[in-house]
């Protein structure tokens, strides 16, 4: 796969929960192997040009009954991934709204900061209402948060691209534990 690809959840009344964005190499389906009639819960919207494959259940299923090496390579991107997901539910249900921002922020940063003299440019263009679905957050408490930290010069936002002055801050704020970086992304 290349290009990137959002995975959200989107409630009956249109509230969406993003829950990550996946880029080359990525695994970006859902995760419903050996299980009878499967239900699927999630989206995906692509956000860039993407190139994607499909890999059928029942084949995926049946190689990884007879190739150890995959499903040994799979077992270790399904601990990745779950260990992803509980320390971002940590962070969004622990932390309240300011926490769940900060914390995305560092975790954006992670995934897609580039360093600069003034600080780490998050490279991937979002508007408000974006990054408020990634926080479980409504755009008006998203917008008053980011006003606060921009006032703070904590961050400075430009052409939608937001560039952290003080990465610390936001770890400090929410008490973060210095997982590895690939642990605390948003891919």
């Amino acid at each position: 796969m290349g290009g990137k690809v959002q995975i959200s959840k989107v409630t009956q009344d249109g509230r969406e929960l993003a829950l990550r964005i996946c880029g080359e190499n990525d695994i970006c389906g859902e995760l419903t192997l050996f299980t009878d009639a499967p239900k699927y819960l999630l989206s995906a919207l692509i956000l860039e040009d993407a190139k994607i494959a499909a890999i059928r259940k029942d084949v995926i299923e049946k190689e990884i009954f007879h190739n150890p090496k995959l499903a040994f390579e799979f077992m270790k991107w399904m601990s990745d991934h779950f260990r992803k997901t509980q320390t971002k539910f940590r962070d969004l249900v622990l932390n309240g709204k300011k926490g769940a921002l900060f914390s995305t922020l560092i975790r954006m940063t992670n995934s897609y900061g580039v360093h600069k003299d003034t600080g780490i440019l998050i490279d991937l263009p979002l508007t408000n209402q974006e990054l408020a679905n990634f926080c479980g957050t409504s755009r008006e408490s998203t917008n008053r948060i980011l006003n606060d930290l921009k006032r703070e010069g904590i961050i400075s936002i430009k052409k939608g691209k937001i560039l952290v002055h003080d990465v610390n801050y936001l770890r400090q704020e929410i008490g973060c534990e210095n997982c590895p970086a690939v642990f605390c992304s948003i891919d």
